[in-house]
């Protein structure tokens, strides 16, 4: 290596480094910010928005320029500091003319300021199309041109088209579109959840719950595959983007599942699968519990307890799904623990992690579903009690064990100490065993401040670019001309209308994040049902919610599968029938929601629990059909599991309980009629040994 390389190379390294760094001080200075808004809420939610959305733009900016840097491509830093500069500017200017832009110019602009918006425009389209491809940035400026030229679109989507003037009024200067509800909720309720998550991460708390989800395969015949349930589930339900977690998750859960015997494209199935379901789990649902709060104008708890029935009819269908299908593959669960981490947690210290971390989830529920707290609130004192507990428990912990002996009161610090000007100095101290635990989750504290923003700032990119989409398409009123078109083709028959609207949803959902897929739902969507053919609001809401959630696993796109296939480097198509057939619950659940709205209310009664009995014991009626290993021969074992599709369908669908209870009285049959014909069939759910 040259010397003028070496050079250089030392130079990118300092670079990046420091970069790294200010984006480190940059995110704690952000999320301050956050959290004493939270609590004090000293600003209008408008202006705060200015702020939030040019400090977590200039972080993400930041952070995508440490990556150009190491590439080498001086060009793509050279755009990345002109967005940064006019995303500086432009916020700094909103923020410091607020009361002017906001209140005293509503519907009109100074000339300058239409120039500055331009060029915003330009920075929100270039960071999507690089946070999220082409589609998106297609989604935005299509929309952007549909709005300009509606003119020239033909059939009923027709309109007089309006100026860029408007446009640039609907999209920033009246603070609404990309400054808009979405990205004002976004920094008022979701950033804090997005910080409790990555706070949960730097602490370790998914790596608890691996461990825990490794050692029940000892006790459950398909105990592997259903860790990736469990964790992808859980995990999924706070990040808010089935891609991302299937990738996070997927890269420990799909090696192992493989490891255990499964298939490539059975392990990468049931990760998109769970990784997708995740996403409708209380009390987050990847962040559309609060937006959907926000829409619909009731509490946030009322919309968790709608969607408990819902989720746990999901849940429990593919857990048995995900048995029947790996019992088929399954070689042996003996997997050794030590080969999956460093070291074993004993009864102690799972107590222990067990407090740090229920507690902070304790104060969320009792603070947001028994005290009805605001959710600012109750996130502010949530992250709180995280931050106290994750730094305090490990402390307190090494109090304990050096008190009593049980461990010396130093502990051995790595070379790594040795170095630096200030380091030496500080070696001495850091030995002890509780200056050291403090100082190791201090910066585990710091590092998900950081990795908090890292996870928001892709989600808040992509919310402010669809609240754009969806402001401008609410002006030339396609909601009400999708309600106009379902009700034309669907000759008012609702069964139509829904499996249309369904439809409508996936193709809107592809792609997108939770949160993102429902605004546009909702906003486009579920109003017709609403308005047109009188179905409750929360039940339309959730339908579309959980139709756009279908994308994760409905091909041609399919992202959950996409990513997990390519861990798992299984043919896609492969991947997506198993995937499909592991979560067909979900791809009637919409339609329950329609014809059984009880399953979605805000109260939880003895009617809405039989309802909810009745649709799951359908969706084990579909699971049974298409996933149990049947040892029968193939002209009776394609009929039967065709059947059993249907029936299942059928009773999750049919409005009356009578019509139910006979097609849950043919499955029982028909399960029954099976065993006896196969009597050395094991009994789903059973162990190996019943066999």
């Amino acid at each position: 290596m040259s010397t003028n390389t070496k050079s250089l190379t030392d130079f990118q390294d300092t670079t990046i480094r420091s970069i790294n760094n200010a984006i480190t001080v940059g995110a704690v200075i952000f999320w301050v910010a956050i959290l004493v808004w939270a609590y004090t809420q000293s600003m209008t939610r408008a202006r705060f928005a200015v702020v939030f959305l040019g400090g977590i733009l200039f972080l993400y900016i930041l952070n995508e320029a440490t990556e150009s840097i190491a590439d080498e491509d001086y060009i793509d830093l050279l755009i990345l500091a002109a967005c940064a500069s006019v995303m500086i500017v432009a916020c700094a200017y909103l923020f410091t003319n607020f009361e002017d832009v906001y209140i005293n110019r509503q519907g009109w602009a100074l000339e300058h300021e239409y120039h500055l918006a331009w060029m915003v425009v330009a920075v929100i389209l270039y960071l999507t199309w690089r946070s999220y491809g082409k589609v998106f940035l297609g989604l935005v400026g299509g929309a952007m041109l549909y709005a300009l030229f509606g003119q020239v679109t033909p059939g009923i989507f027709s309109h007089a088209g309006i100026n860029s003037e408007y446009m640039l009024q609907v999209l920033i200067t009246d603070l609404a579109g990309f400054f808009g509800s979405l990205t004002q909720l976004t920094a008022a309720l979701i950033a804090p959840f997005l910080l409790y998550a990555g706070l949960l991460f730097a602490y370790g708390a998914f790596d608890l719950i691996l461990r825990m989800a490794i050692v029940s395969a000892k006790y459950i015949e398909s105990g592997v595959a259903q860790t990736a349930v469990l964790a992808s589930a859980i995990i999924g339900s706070v990040n808010g983007s089935y891609a991302a977690n299937a990738g996070m998750t997927g890269s420990f859960t799909i090696p192992t599942m493989m490891d255990s015997g499964l298939r490539p494209r059975t392990a990468a199935a049931i990760e998109g699968t769970a990784s997708t379901s995740g996403q409708v789990l209380p009390p987050v649902m990847g962040a559309s519990a609060f937006v959907m709060a926000s829409f619909l104008g009731i509490a946030y708890v009322d919309v968790i307890v709608a969607g408990l029935l819902p989720a746990a009819i999901l849940v429990a269908s593919i857990v048995v799904a995900v048995h029947y299908t790996s019992i088929r593959e399954v070689s042996s669960q003996d997997l050794e623990f030590d080969d999956l981490f460093e070291e074993r947690l004993s009864r102690t210290d799972k107590i222990v992690e067990g407090i740090r971390f229920g507690i902070p989830f304790a104060v969320l529920i009792t603070m947001l579903g028994v005290l009805q707290w605001t959710v600012p609130t109750s996130a502010f004192w949530t992250v709180i009690s995280m931050v106290v507990l994750g730094i305090g428990t490990p402390v307190l912990q090494s109090l304990y064990l050096t008190a009593t002996g049980k461990e010396s009161t130093k502990v051995q610090l790595d070379d790594s100490w040795s170095t630096g000007s200030i380091r030496p100095a500080f070696r001495s101290v850091r030995e002890y065993r509780v200056v050291d635990a403090f100082v190791t989750e201090f910066w585990n504290t710091v590092g998900g401040f950081r990795r908090g923003a890292i996870i928001l700032a892709p989600i808040a990119i992509i919310l402010a670019a669809v609240n754009g989409v969806v402001d401008l398409l609410m002006v030339t009123g396609v909601p009400s001309k999708i309600a106009l078109m379902l009700m034309d083709i669907s000759g008012g028959v609702l069964l139509i209308a829904v499996i249309l609207g369904m439809l409508v949803c996936v193709v809107m959902g592809v792609g997108m994040p939770t949160v993102a897929a429902y605004v546009i739902t909702s906003t486009l969507v579920a109003p017709a049902f609403v308005n047109d053919f009188g179905v409750p609001e929360l039940a339309a809401h959730y339908m579309v919610f959980y139709a756009a959630v279908m994308a994760g696993v409905t091909p041609p796109v399919a992202i959950a599968v996409v990513v997990a296939s390519g861990i798992a480097e299984s043919n896609f198509w492969e991947t997506c029938a198993t995937a499909m057939t592991i979560a067909a619950p979900l791809f009637v659940l919409p339609l329950s929601f329609i014809y059984h709205p009880e399953i979605v209310s805000t109260e939880i009664g003895t009617q809405s629990l039989i309802a909810a009995s009745a649709i799951l014991l359908g969706a084990i009626t579909m699971i049974y059909g298409l996933n149990y290993p049947f040892r029968l021969d193939r002209r009776y074992k394609i009929p039967i599991r065709f059947g059993l599709f249907w029936l299942g369908a059928f009773i999750m669908v049919y409005p009356d309980l009578i019509g139910q209870l006979a097609g849950i009285a043919i499955f029982v049959a028909i399960f029954f009629t099976e065993k006896y014909v196969s009597s050395d069939q094991p009994v789903p759910g059973g162990s190996s040994t019943s066999r």
